[in-house]
């Protein structure tokens, strides 16, 4: 787990709800748990600092960083994918939307690019085609940002669909990867039960929600007129709540002590 990506699930999964912000002394004891050193902790969040995540504060328990308001939208986004089963919407319409691009301007801004479209559910069909089954919420802003020309449609489904779909998304690899998350991370929650120490329950929990989170970036959830029968991310979204929901309460003590601390 690396220490930037393991600071934004701690300011995405605990922070978030209490004002967004910690001293840097709190980040590193929940830290710590995860087998992150220190060291690391600190040159994260100078990085984080440096790309707009986070700004530096005096707390009264010390020097800290809080969240800015890009963060803040960023967290609030994956907060809201995190904790719903991940199925896709009911009433979808039947409209797709589209995006073309023009040629990047850098090699570096065009692959940060492609990991933002892929976070908010798009799939490329070609090198310049992009499709979601909805429109990305910010989407317009991001490739504003990005400095890339660009049109956006929105296109009718009229028939079929599969097969835009598989050009777009793997969606058996997803699959697979639904049934292996349920798999690795069975063992260890299953070892945790009544008078497990917070501590312990935090880190398993904190491990549960990091893994999940990386599905973020790969399923784009779609409507169930676009998924296989017997979805696997169905079943995977019920073990995460359940196991997650279970393990809340010790994570947050411990959270909260070490913010006291």
């Amino acid at each position: 787990m690396q220490a930037r990506s393991a600071l934004f699930d701690l300011y995405g999964d605990h922070l978030r709800p209490r004002g967004g912000r910690a001293a840097i002394a709190a980040l590193v004891r929940l830290l710590a748990p995860l087998g992150i050193a220190p060291p690391a902790v600190r040159t994260a969040v100078s990085r984080m600092v440096r790309q707009g995540w986070l700004h530096p504060l005096r707390l009264p328990t010390g020097p800290g960083y809080g969240i800015t308001p890009k963060a803040a939208r960023r967290l609030d986004a994956a907060g809201a994918r995190i904790y719903r089963t991940p199925t896709g919407d009911a009433g979808w319409d039947g409209r797709f939307d589209l995006i073309t691009l023009g040629p990047p301007q850098h090699r570096g801004a065009r692959a940060k690019l492609v990991a933002n479209l892929g976070f908010l559910g798009y799939g490329a069909i070609d090198a310049s085609t992009w499709i979601a089954p909805r429109p990305g919420e910010g989407v317009d802003a991001l490739l504003v940002e990005a400095g890339v020309r660009y049109d956006r449609f929105s296109a009718a489904h009229v028939a079929g669909g599969e097969q835009l779909v598989t050009r777009a998304w793997d969606l058996r690899a997803i699959g697979e990867a639904y049934e292996q998350f349920v798999t690795d991370l069975t063992p260890l929650v299953s070892a945790l039960g009544p008078g497990t120490d917070d501590e312990r329950a935090y880190a398993a929990r904190f491990t549960l929600v990091h893994a999940w989170r990386a599905f973020l970036f790969r399923d784009p959830q779609l409507p169930p007129e676009l998924l296989p029968q017997q979805w696997p991310g169905t079943a995977a979204a019920a073990f995460f709540d359940r196991h997650a929901g279970r393990l809340r309460p010790a994570a947050d003590r411990y959270v909260d002590q070490c913010l006291r601390t």
